[in-house]
This record gives C-alpha cells, structure tokens and sequence, in this order.
C-alpha cells in the first residue's frame, strides 16, 4: 500500500471537494482521487445560474476551480488517478487506482453519475453549442427558441415541461408510441400547448456549424427520414451513476445508485456516499454540496469512535 489516511474521498465534484473541505478543516488527513479535473460534471456547464452566492452566475469551469481552491486551502490533497475497485472488509479500507492503492479508516465515495449520451454524430462536438443534458443548467439560453428533448420517461417530461417556461415550443422526440413517465406528469405534458410529441422516432444526427441548427430523424416503423430545425437539443435517456466498481460491494439500486441513509451511511461502516452517485439525489450542485458536507460530519463521528 503506498498511503493511508484517516479518509479517503473518491470523487472531485461539489459533493467530494465539499466532502474534502470540511474534513481537511476537521485537520482530517484526507486524499481525494479524482480521474479528471476537479469540478466533476459542472466544468462542462457553460454558465451556472441556480447556485447560490452568484447572482450574475459562473461558469462550471471557474465555480469548480473555486471549490478546489478553497478545499486546497484547508490542507486537502488531491490525487489524480482512476479508481479501480475498493475493499471495504476490514476495519481499514483500501483504494485500488492505477497509480497505486491508498488505505484508509473512512471512504465517501462521491463519483457521480454520467448521463447517458446517444453516440450519435454531432453529439460530442456540440456539446455546449445548443446540445445539453441539463434541462435546469441550461434552459434559459433558449428563450422564445424552438428545442427538442429526446427520451420518453420521467426525466424527459419533466425537463419538457421546465422548459417551456422558456422556449416557445419543445418538440419531444420519443422512439415508441408511448411514454414511460409516470400518468401524472404525461397528463402534464399533454395539456401543455407548448409541447409537440414525435412518436416512433429516433435522432440519428445532430448538425450545426459551431451551434444546433438541425436534427436528423428516422421514424422506426417506416424508416422514413426528415429534419427538424431546432436551437438546441436536450438528451434526456437517464443517468449512469460511475459504479461499475462496487458491484458486489455495496448495495446498489436497480439502476446502480448507491443505497444510503439520511447520514449517507452505505450498509457498510465506515463507507458513505454523496451527491449524484447516491439514491434519490436531485442532481443539482446545492444538493451535491450538502450531502458532501452531512457525508464528512459523519465519517468524522465514525474516525472518532474507533479511535
């Protein structure tokens, strides 16, 4: 083993550098292990408009280098290197990354969670550029604009019906005859006269020069091709929580989200979890922060006690 801390926090994101904040001011010795750059997901967010102490807004990249400033500052150590699997058996845990495995009284694992892409051309290169997955990020960019949402579950309708607050038409494109979301909130969207349904079709291509111009589709039962010209397209076809990993280790939801309590105790002790990689998070930065912040006070608590 090359180290051992009293914590270890897997995840650079609001809710890890919260997590990290907090520890390394508690005079904690904490390691966060971080693949990417710290900010996590937020650093793809053009402008963050819903987070509090910014009235103007921020960008994703500076609010997350903010955050790593500010854990810095406190005495956090940051190690870049992918997780590839975890012990948590023993009384010390241990963290397998590829630049070497790090042990530990407590681990929070705070990845986060990657939404689902399409892989369809034009994607990757106009993500930003009018293609979003964040109906909340970034919703109000669109203003009296016609968008698309792709997907027919919960997420999608409810990121349809948050966007017509804004757009003034959102077109939802969904590869069946019916929807997956729950009655409520089809009945929800169907009411709203600013939503258009595209049943039985898929998006095969996303086309614009440095911005969202146009949509190319195919409906799946005739394999008839068209257009639609749009300003930006929201992807919304779920979440995959970053838990490959911890299969067999911890519990997981039907889904792969990691089961906590309100303490952000996983079934293991001496193991939390935070922000979007955990059960019934909102995905929202605020929300990341404080479960990273519930998720240190108590690995704190539990360092303590077995001291």
């Amino acid at each position: 083993m090359d180290d051992s801390y009293q914590l270890i926090i897997i995840g650079g994101g609001p809710a890890g550098l919260t997590a990290g904040m907090y520890a390394a001011r508690s005079r904690l010795s904490t390691l966060l292990v971080e693949r990417g750059l710290p900010g996590g997901q937020i650093v793809n967010a053009e402008l963050v408009e819903n987070y509090p102490g910014f009235p103007e807004g921020i960008s994703g990249a500076e609010l997350g280098s903010l955050m790593e400033q500010q854990a810095r500052r406190y005495g956090l150590e940051i190690a870049m290197a992918e997780v590839e699997g975890v012990d948590v058996t023993g009384e010390q845990k241990t963290v397998r990354t590829g630049e070497g495995h790090y042990g530990a009284t407590a681990l929070i694992i705070a990845g986060g969670s990657e939404y689902s892409k399409l892989g369809v051309p034009g994607e990757d290169e106009l993500r930003g550029r009018g293609v979003s997955y964040c109906a909340t990020c970034d919703g109000a960019f669109f203003r009296d604009q016609t968008i698309a949402v792709i997907g027919g579950g919960n997420v999608a309708l409810n990121d349809a019906i948050f966007l017509t607050r804004f757009a003034s038409k959102v077109i939802v494109v969904h590869r069946r005859n019916e929807l997956r979301a729950t009655k409520i909130l089809q009945e929800r969207a169907f009411n709203q006269p600013k939503i258009e349904f595209l049943w039985d079709t898929v998006l095969k291509s996303i086309e614009g020069e440095g911005q969202v111009k146009l949509l190319r589709l195919q409906n799946v039962k005739t394999s008839v091709e068209s257009s639609l010209e749009v300003s930006g397209v929201f992807i919304a076809v779920g979440l995959k929580p970053n838990t490959g990993y911890l299969g067999g280790v911890l519990a997981l939801s039907p889904e792969g989200f990691i089961v906590v309590n309100e303490q952000m105790e996983t079934g293991v002790p001496g193991v939390f979890a935070a922000g979007d990689i955990r059960c019934g998070s909102p995905q929202q930065i605020s929300s990341a922060v404080g479960d990273g912040a519930v998720a240190a006070i108590n690995a704190e608590k539990y360092i303590s006690s077995i001291l």
